[in-house]
């Protein structure tokens, strides 16, 4: 949000070239309208390229009426716009990658400082994925590490402030189940993670920053085993997470310790209300967090949003509002651009039908 248009070119030169490139804003429209800087900048790129992309802003209103009637009201909140949130800006960019026919999605955040990083993200989401071997697989980046500086050195953190406590609880949470300790889930806050989209359209994704943990939760509901699942296609298949440790450095935008805070409580949150978590890690949950302040005594953790999946849209409508009604929605095609013959992102012909 709000980044630089040398950050954003940056995120766009590392990410290989036979990926499409979807971009989903929820930058400042005024007084500086930013989000037509980063969609000149994309659409700069793709024609310099012969790339292709699909850009997109969270709070057009244009948004928001085709997300309502393709079949996801939740997502829209009392303004009559989509919710602000990762999680929010997570699902739509899911539902224009279903949208293409692709069969995988890859997220990046889009304040990573170094481009190097981010095209070994995406060769990372291509072996996990080939080594995965099941349509419904996903794969989630362990970063290296993470600078800090210190003292005027640069201190390679091995821990995010975050991370270390989500990825705490999610194992203490399996600890319960097996009886023993484990620290298997490393990647509880893994803004960096792919997965096909046969698994994607599947999941619930909450909003905010309790989506990524709210994975893990959802796929522990859902193919468990602890609850009866309803995907027994699924079941069969087997649903593997590969957590993969990347070799650079991972640069991004300090938001502050408030930010951090809040992503902790998202996560411990989602956990705590999830049917599978058992009482001993709930009563536990409580206590840490009003320890941290986060809860007076005799409180309940608040619940995270939940949105339908992906699946349950319907992508004919939710192509034919965003294509009448979102001004902000774009399909820069690099080929015309260059005077070579059109082949546009979104194929309205070849939208698949609703999954779920």
């Amino acid at each position: 949000m709000n980044e630089t248009r040398t950050v954003i070119e940056g995120v766009l030169s590392g990410i290989p070239h036979d990926c499409l490139i979807i971009l989903v804003s929820n930058s400042d429209r005024g007084p500086v309208d930013r989000y037509e800087i980063e969609a000149q900048t994309v659409e700069q790129f793709c024609r310099l390229a012969g790339r292709s992309a699909i850009t997109v802003h969270q709070k057009d209103p244009g948004v928001a009426a085709a997300i309502k009637a393709a079949g996801m009201p939740e997502l829209i909140d009392d303004d009559g716009l989509v919710r602000s949130g990762k999680g929010e800006a997570m699902l739509l960019g899911m539902a224009l990658a279903a949208m293409t026919g692709r069969r995988y999605i890859g997220y990046v955040d889009a304040d990573n400082y170094v481009p190097g990083s981010v095209h070994e993200y995406c060769k990372v989401y291509a072996a996990g994925l080939h080594l995965a071997g099941s349509p419904y697989s996903m794969v989630r980046i362990s970063w290296h590490s993470k600078p800090k500086l210190r003292d005027n050195r640069l201190f390679f953190s091995r821990r995010g402030r975050s991370s270390q406590i989500t990825n705490e609880w999610l194992n203490r949470f399996l600890a319960e189940y097996s009886d023993f300790g484990t620290e298997v889930i490393a990647t509880g806050n893994a803004g960096e993670h792919a997965m096909t989209l046969d698994l994607g359209l599947k999941l619930r994704l909450a909003g905010g920053f309790a989506v990524e943990p709210y994975e893990y939760m959802d796929m522990f509901e859902q193919f468990g085993g602890v609850l009866e699942s309803t995907d027994p296609d699924v079941m069969a298949s087997s649903v593997p997470v590969l957590q993969i440790e990347t070799r650079n450095p991972h640069f991004h935008d300090n938001k502050g310790e408030e930010h951090v805070q809040g992503m902790r409580m998202q996560a411990l949150n989602v956990v705590y209300h999830s049917p599978v978590t058992l009482p001993a890690v709930r009563q536990a949950i409580v206590e840490f967090m009003v320890e941290q302040g986060a809860l007076e005594v005799g409180q309940e953790p608040p619940r995270e949003r939940v949105y339908p999946p992906v699946g349950t849209l319907d992508l004919d409508l939710l192509y034919d509002a965003l294509d009448a009604e979102a001004l902000s929605f774009r399909q820069p095609d690099g080929l015309a651009l260059a005077g070579r013959p059109a082949s546009p992102p979104i194929d309205r012909d070849k939208i698949p039908r609703r999954v779920a």
